[in-house]
C-alpha cells in the first residue's frame, strides 16, 4: 500500500480480530476455567517446608534429580524418593522410558505409572485438538497484494511416531514448535496457490486454495498423497478452512466493488422508477376515483342543499305569515292595552288632580287658620300693647300731674336749691364758650315760679343757639 492511498479499514479490522483470536488461543492452561459440570481435581496440599528440605537432601545424597512437572498438562507426582507415582490426565499422551531399555515402558493416552527419578524419564503431551491461525500475505497473478486468513485444526493420531519426529520439549507449551512448523508450511502452500490465481478467483472461489492446502498438509502430517513415502509425522489434519481473503489496496478494493455497486445501484434505481411509476399510476387512478366521488358527492350535496333551501323557504314563509298574524294580534292587543292604559292614566290623573285640589284646599284652609290665628294674636298683642300704652300714658300723665302738683306745691327756695345743686353738672356738660354772655335772673330779688321758669327757658334757648345741633345717628 503506497503513502498516497488511504488505509484499508476492513483489512485492519480483520487483522485485529485475528490477533485477538490468537491471544485467546494462546491463553495459559492455568488461567482457563474448569469445564462446566466437571469437578476440578483437588490439588494435593503442599508438604511442610521441613519435609521438602529433608526430601531434597535425600535426593541429592542419592545422586538423583527431581523431575519438574510441566505446566502445559496437569500432571501430579506423588510419593517420595524412588517410590513415586506419576498421575496423567485421561486426555494427555505420555511416554515413559527407563535407562538401559530401548523401548518405552509406558506409551499411550492417560497412562499413569510408577516413576524412579534416578533412572526414569517421561514426556506428557496434550491430546486435545490444536488450532493454527494463519495470515498469509500473498501476491496474486495480477501482482496485487492479497491477505488470506485461514485456520488449520489437527490432532495427534500416532503418538509413537509423533514423539520421535516432533519436538514437544517446551515445558510451557509443548505444541508451540509443532504449530509454528505447520503454520509455516500452510502459509507457503497458500502463497504458492494464490500466485497462480487472479484477484477475482481468490475472492470468489476459495475451494482450490483449501484443496491445495489440505493436500500438502496431509502429505506432510499423515504421509498421504502423491508424494507420501512413509507414515508422516503421526498427525491427522482435522479440517482446513479459509476465513477471509482481503485485497490489501483500498483503491483496488473500491474499484473491484464499483461494478457490482453500480449494477446494484442501476437495479435499485430501476426498481425505484418502476415503483414510482406504479405509485404514480395508482395515485392518478385513486385521484380520478376520488374526484369522481367528490363530484357525485357535490351533486348530491347540491340536490340536498336545494331541497333544504326549499324547505327552509317554505318554513320561513309560514313563519313570516305566522309572525305577521302575531304582530297584528299583538298590535291590536297593544292598542287595547294603550286605550285601557290611557283611560286608567286619565282616571289616575283625575284622581291625582282631585287629590291635589283637596290637598290645596286643606293647605289654604290651614294657611287661613294660621293667618287668622296670627292676626288674632297680633290684634290681641296690639290691643294689649295699646292698653299697656294707654295705661302707661295714664300712669305718665298721673305721674306728671303728681309731679306738677308737687312742683306747684314746692317753694321757690326748694327750686332754687335744686337748680343750684344741678348747676355743676350742667356746667360740666356745657361746651367751652366761644363768647361770654351774661344773663341776669331775678333782678329785684322777688321772683315768682313762673318768672323763674321763663328765665330758665331763656337760658336754655341761649344755650341751644350756641351749641351746634347733634348729628343724626347712623
Amino acid at each position: 500500500m503506497t503513502s498516497t492511498e488511504t488505509r484499508n479499514a476492513y483489512l485492519d479490522q480483520v487483522v485485529a480480530q485475528q490477533e485477538r483470536l490468537e491471544q485467546d488461543l494462546r491463553s495459559k492452561r492455568s488461567s482457563a476455567p474448569a469445564p462446566a459440570g466437571s469437578a476440578a481435581p483437588a490439588a494435593p496440599p503442599p508438604p511442610p517446608a521441613r519435609a521438602m528440605a529433608k526430601r531434597q537432601r535425600v535426593v541429592e545424597a542419592l545422586g538423583g534429580e527431581s523431575q519438574p512437572a510441566t505446566s502445559a498438562v496437569d500432571v501430579r507426582v506423588t510419593g517420595f524418593w524412588r517410590w513415586r507415582t506419576v498421575i496423567v490426565p485421561p486426555n494427555a499422551f505420555v511416554v515413559h522410558t527407563r535407562r538401559g531399555r530401548p523401548d518405552p515402558l509406558h506409551l499411550g493416552l492417560g497412562v499413569s505409572f510408577r516413576f524412579n527419578p534416578a533412572t526414569d524419564s517421561y514426556l506428557v503431551v496434550p491430546g486435545a485438538m490444536q488450532t493454527i491461525l494463519i495470515n498469509a500475505y500473498c501476491i496474486c497473478s495480477e501482482l496485487q497484494g492479497v491477505v488470506v486468513q485461514a485456520y488449520v485444526q489437527w490432532i495427534i493420531q500416532d503418538f509413537a511416531t509423533a514423539y520421535r519426529r516432533l519436538d514437544f520439549g517446551d515445558p510451557e507449551d509443548p505444541m508451540r514448535l509443532v504449530n509454528l512448523q505447520l503454520k509455516e508450511q500452510a502459509e507457503a502452500a497458500i502463497k504458492d496457490k494464490v500466485a497462480t490465481m487472479g484477484v477475482h478467483e481468490v475472492l470468489s472461489d476459495k475451494q482450490p486454495i483449501v484443496e491445495e492446502l489440505t493436500a500438502r498438509l496431509r502429505a506432510v502430517a499423515e504421509g498421504e498423497g502423491e508424494h507420501a513415502t512413509d507414515r508422516g509425522l503421526g498427525l491427522r489434519i482435522v479440517t482446513v478452512q479459509i476465513k477471509e481473503a482481503i485485497v490489501s489496496s483500498s483503491r483496488l478494493w473500491e474499484n473491484l466493488q464499483k461494478p457490482f455497486r453500480s449494477e446494484q445501484g442501476r437495479i435499485a434505481r430501476l426498481a425505484e422508477l418502476a415503483a414510482e411509476e406504479a405509485v404514480t399510476a395508482r395515485e392518478l387512478s385513486v385521484a380520478s376515483t376520488q374526484e369522481t366521488q367528490r363530484l357525485e358527492s357535490d351533486r348530491e350535496l347540491s340536490d340536498l342543499r336545494a331541497r333544504n333551501d326549499a324547505l327552509t323557504f317554505d318554513r320561513e314563509a309560514v313563519e313570516r305569515v305566522r309572525r305577521a298574524e302575531r304582530e297584528q294580534e299583538d298590535s291590536r292587543r297593544l292598542a287595547e292595552l294603550a286605550d285601557e292604559t290611557a283611560m286608567h292614566a286619565l282616571a289616575l290623573e283625575r284622581a291625582r288632580d282631585a287629590e291635589e285640589l283637596e290637598v290645596g284646599r286643606m293647605r289654604l284652609q290651614r294657611e287661613y287658620e294660621l293667618k287668622r290665628l296670627a292676626t288674632d294674636g297680633e290684634l290681641s298683642l296690639a290691643h294689649a300693647g295699646a292698653e299697656s300704652a294707654h295705661a302707661a300714658a295714664l300712669l305718665d300723665l298721673e305721674r306728671q300731674r303728681i309731679r306738677a302738683a308737687i312742683d306747684n306745691e314746692q317753694s321757690p327756695g326748694n327750686i332754687q336749691a335744686k337748680l343750684i345743686d344741678s348747676l355743676p353738672e350742667i356746667v360740666a356738660r356745657l361746651p367751652k364758650p366761644a363768647e361770654l354772655r351774661a344773663v341776669t335772673i331775678g333782678g329785684d330779688g322777688a321772683t315768682t315760679v313762673s318768672g323763674l321758669l321763663a328765665e330758665l327757658a331763656a337760658v336754655v334757648g341761649a344755650l341751644r343757639s350756641v351749641v351746634p345741633p347733634a348729628l343724626p345717628p347712623d
